[in-house]
């Protein structure tokens, strides 16, 4: 059984009642998850542009709305402390009454890092640092008091209270906009699951995650470990309302209409049927939880129209 959530990028500048109203459009067409990036600012340009706190605006939904669960794609790890992080977790697993699903991982926007004085290490450092922090984190969530001493963190007789309500303790989704073997690798020994955003094909999935599952039982993994896609997505009327489109922002965009048509193939871009036929593609591989990211501005209208048309089909 496949769960469905939505993307919203707070660095695009929502407003909370924004956001409030795109999850309750989300849960009454039944969608399970609402998720949200983390970032500090767009661009260098973006002087106008509020971003809200993932963190923050997770709690303040989980009083509003009973029922969507609520994810992180994906905290940055380099962001907080490990241990920050897990009582940050567990406290909202409780506020919310355990629907937090736990993305992280190893950032990429070093915009954000230069912007708010953090360093920015390499990407072999910052994988690393991943996997040290989630060995803290899940350590926080199911000891009594735990004791670290890595390469890059530790911790000395952490006592972090309360512990999750799910129990062993929320899914630990790590995230991946590359697939790299190395990220990989952490999802298959510390995580339990892994997502791969925003334009791989079932195809390219398929072969990353069969190297998670390898590279899981080398670890002696014995729970299975759960795949997701995050996706670019819009839904269109029609084939030809989808050309026009393709079209018009390869104009806007002073680009040819083919090379344009290109960039968005292994975007989740149809009409009902090629949407269908696509997700259906990912669950035949093994891919359980999908998150759509629609266009900004346009979520409500999409996402009924993915209530109505798409979901009955794929659930």
């Amino acid at each position: 059984m496949s769960s469905f959530g939505i993307q919203i990028e707070p660095q695009f500048g929502y407003e909370f009642s924004e956001i409030r109203r795109i999850a309750n459009v989300a849960l009454e067409n039944e969608f399970d998850t609402v998720w949200f990036s983390d970032h500090f600012i767009l661009n260098q340009d973006a002087t106008d542009r509020i971003l809200l706190d993932p963190w923050l605006v997770m709690s303040a939904l989980s009083r509003e709305n009973s029922d969507i669960r609520l994810g992180s794609l994906v905290f940055c790890n380099s962001y907080r402390n490990p241990a920050l992080h897990a009582k940050m977790g567990a406290s909202l697993d409780n506020l919310s009454g355990g629907r937090l699903e736990f993305g992280i991982g190893a950032g990429w926007k070093e915009l954000d890092y230069e912007a708010y004085g953090i360093e920015y290490p390499d990407d072999l450092t910052r994988i690393e640092q991943l996997g040290e922090g989630i060995q803290i984190i899940k350590g926080a969530w199911t000891e009594e008091k735990f004791s670290f001493d890595g390469k890059y963190y530790s911790v000395k007789n952490l006592i972090s209270e309360p512990k999750p309500v799910q129990q062993p303790h929320p899914t630990i989704w790590v995230g991946s906009m590359t697939g790299g073997d190395r990220i990989v690798e952490v999802a298959a020994r510390y995580g339990n699951g892994l997502n791969l955003a925003w334009s791989f094909t079932p195809d390219e999935c398929q072969e990353i995650f069969g190297k998670m599952t390898s590279m899981a039982k080398t670890h002696e993994r014995k729970d299975e470990l759960s795949k997701s896609v995050g996706l670019w997505t819009r839904w269109f009327k029609s084939k030809q309302e989808m050309e026009k489109k393709i079209e018009e922002v390869a104009k806007e965009r002073n680009m040819e209409v083919a090379d344009y048509r290109e960039r968005v193939s292994s975007a989740l871009w149809g009409d009902t049927e090629i949407i269908i036929q696509r997700v259906r593609e990912y669950q035949e591989i093994g891919v359980t939880h999908f998150i759509f990211m629609f266009p900004y501005s346009e979520e409500e209208s999409q996402i009924q129209a993915f209530g109505e048309y798409v979901l009955p089909a794929v659930k």
